[in-house]
């Protein structure tokens, strides 16, 4: 993992690089290599918090190495990440938690993060995005099953430290898995690989969201 930065319109920004090379596959929420494929680098990368660009696959192609690679999106400060490492799998968390939300709503509410581009189509950008690798392969169904591992870790991590929410209104996660070899069925939180992650999900999330609380 590589830490860099960068200065947008007066403002210094930073950005998180992981270049695998070829031999894995991913699973992402993205905007830029969302979905399964096969994919060699992964970005994170900071922005203003009242990003308005219309271009974010373009803006994080340009800001990512060649070759097909994940890029998300996060108004959190990448450079206060947190790292985890459980029996192999790994994962680093870039956390903000300027507005909690809960993932089930009323209908019609307003979410604060949301507002300010409503008006607009610009996309809201990531601020708990959660990278993470196992270096096993997995099914489609197995790397599906993770993501939810994930997602339930990461949200007990927040409530445990005392954020009443399940996340922000615009997470975003990776998870990246070696390509070849004999294939995890299973990646639920009592799955080998599953608990692993979930453990790690949720060390770095606390630690994260630790870092938030003398802000608020």
């Amino acid at each position: 993992m590589e830490l860099t930065y960068r200065v947008e319109d007066g403002v210094r920004l930073g950005s998180l690089l992981w270049e695998f090379g070829p031999g894995w596959r991913m699973i992402s929420s993205a905007l830029l290599g969302g979905g399964i494929g096969e994919r060699t680098w992964v970005l994170n990368a900071q922005v203003v918090a009242g990003y308005s660009r219309m271009d974010p696959v373009e803006h994080l192609t340009d800001l990512g190495p060649d070759g097909s690679g994940v890029g998300m999106m996060t108004a959190a400060s990448v450079e206060r990440y947190a790292r985890a490492v459980d029996g192999g799998a790994e994962v680093v968390a870039t956390v903000g938690l300027r507005v909690p939300t809960w993932a089930a709503a009323p209908e019609g509410a307003t979410d604060p993060e949301l507002a300010p581009m409503l008006s607009t189509p610009a996309p809201p950008v990531g601020t708990i995005n959660l990278m993470a690798v196992v270096p096993v392969a997995m099914t489609d169904a197995a790397l599906v099953n993770a993501v939810m591992t994930m997602t339930e870790a990461k949200s007990q991590a927040l409530i445990e430290a005392g954020f009443p929410c399940t996340g922000t209104a615009s997470d975003a996660l990776c998870l990246a898995v070696r390509a070849d070899g004999p294939q995890e069925l299973f990646g639920g939180p009592r799955s080998t690989w599953g608990a692993r992650l979930a453990r790690a999900v949720h060390s770095a999330v606390h630690q994260g969201a630790a870092s938030w609380r003398p802000r608020i």
